[in-house]
């Protein structure tokens, strides 16, 4: 009769096997950590030139970085949005202690021209004018320079805070 070797893993086999496995685990464990505070988003508005960002919350916003946000459940956002609106992307024009100020139309953030205000929305809702003076601490001015961009230069948004700030953006399409 012929004899059956069962065939086993050397001792350099199990080592590489366990290491492997290791490696697996902390990346998954490595990944679940990053899915905590990381999130794709997909911009449906022309309001910027890119539709998808990748978003990272944990750190307040620097001037010009791209901002995700809650818009809030104002009745206009409700109207156009739903009463569960997707959060927006914008632009962090305003930090703290900067002076929003207006010149006719025009929303200025220390002294320089931001974007212009209109006094309804393409179907004739009328809008509201938004926050002037200074932005208070743990909030933010967002908007963009898009004329139909619907952001802080109207009351409806107003200053974003940390208790509406997902977190800031990095375009990826």
């Amino acid at each position: 009769m012929e004899r059956t070797e069962s065939k086993r893993l050397s001792l350099a086999q199990k080592l590489a096997a366990i290491a492997a496995l290791s490696a697996l685990a902390m990346g998954f464990s490595a990944l679940a950590g990053w899915s905590g505070t990381h999130a794709l988003m997909i911009n449906a508005s022309d309001s910027l030139p890119n539709w998808a960002f990748l978003v990272e919350s944990g750190s307040f916003p620097k001037r010009g970085d791209y901002v995700i946000f809650h818009p809030g459940h104002d009745r206009m956002t409700a109207k156009y949005f739903g009463t569960n609106p997707p959060p927006f992307a914008k632009i962090a024009v305003g930090l703290p202690g900067d002076v929003v100020t207006r010149r006719g139309a025009d929303v200025l953030v220390n002294g320089q021209r931001i974007a212009s205000l209109k006094p309804a929305t393409k179907r004739g809702d009328p809008l509201e004018e938004g926050p002037l003076g200074i932005v208070p601490e743990g909030c933010i001015f967002a908007a963009t320079s898009h004329k139909d961009g619907f952001d802080s230069r109207y009351a409806h948004i107003g200053f974003v805070c940390r208790d509406r700030l997902v977190g800031t953006g990095r375009a990826i399409l």
